[in-house]
């Protein structure tokens, strides 16, 4: 009877203490190199609240421009894939087109095909390490999980058995290609609950996370009110 009590009110003693863990959260590094949407070499680490490497043209001014073309997300490994893993990965690319889409749309004139004044957002998915089921249960649920979770993320950045994604981003002028801004940025996911019956979770969160920031690092640098930090 106690073992079947204790089973019970794990799952709701760790949803409190878990419930305020975000589903992803930065890495504290990323592999600078085989980058597919610029050259890594014009990178420079980013500072706190930034992507981890970047690089902004010093002529950018975001100003000028009154539209942006969202292009659909690519896909690093996709030759390297299984068809199962491939499925997975479109549905992650497709979320974060829509993502996108959807969070800029509500700060500036999102269009189809390039116009005059117009910015082209491109984001390319570069590695994904999803999280293993079995594993992030055990380490959400049971104590000494919990305590394994905390100890290894004071360590390395990454809480123990959750997944991960690598993406890079480059803005540029849709009337003469010139680079305005580039960015490598990789997230983990976080130690919830509900991150642990979806291996895909935290890749996900990480995509709804860079769609929100993007629309926020639009709206004030466009000297917008009430812009709202993700």
């Amino acid at each position: 009877m106690r073992i079947k009590l204790l089973t019970s009110i794990l799952p709701a003693i760790a949803a409190l203490i878990l419930g305020g863990c975000g589903a992803s959260k930065q890495a504290r590094e990323v592999e600078v190199k085989n980058t597919m949407l610029f050259k890594p070499e014009i990178l420079q680490r980013g500072s706190s609240g930034q992507a981890l490497y970047r690089y902004v043209n010093p002529g950018f001014d975001i100003r000028r421009y009154s539209a942006v073309l969202v292009e659909p997300v690519l896909i690093a490994k996709d030759g390297e894939l299984s068809v199962q893993e491939k499925e997975n990965y479109q549905k992650l690319a497709d979320n974060a087109y829509l993502y996108l889409t959807e969070a800029l749309q509500k700060e500036i004139r999102v269009v189809k095909r390039p116009e005059k004044d117009t910015m082209v957002l491109q984001m390319a998915i570069r590695d994904i390490d999803t999280s293993s089921r079995v594993r992030s249960i055990t380490s959400t649920i049971l104590p000494i999980g919990l305590a394994i979770n905390a100890a290894k993320y004071a360590a390395t950045g990454k809480p123990s058995a959750v997944g991960e994604i690598t993406a890079e981003f480059r803005l540029t002028d849709a009337e003469n290609g010139e680079l305005l801004i580039a960015a490598l940025d990789r997230r983990v996911g976080g130690a919830s609950l509900q991150g642990a019956w979806d291996t895909w979770h935290g890749a996900d969160e990480a995509m709804k996370f860079w769609a929100r920031r993007a629309a926020y690092l639009l709206c004030q640098n466009r000297g917008g009110t009430g812009c709202v930090a993700p």
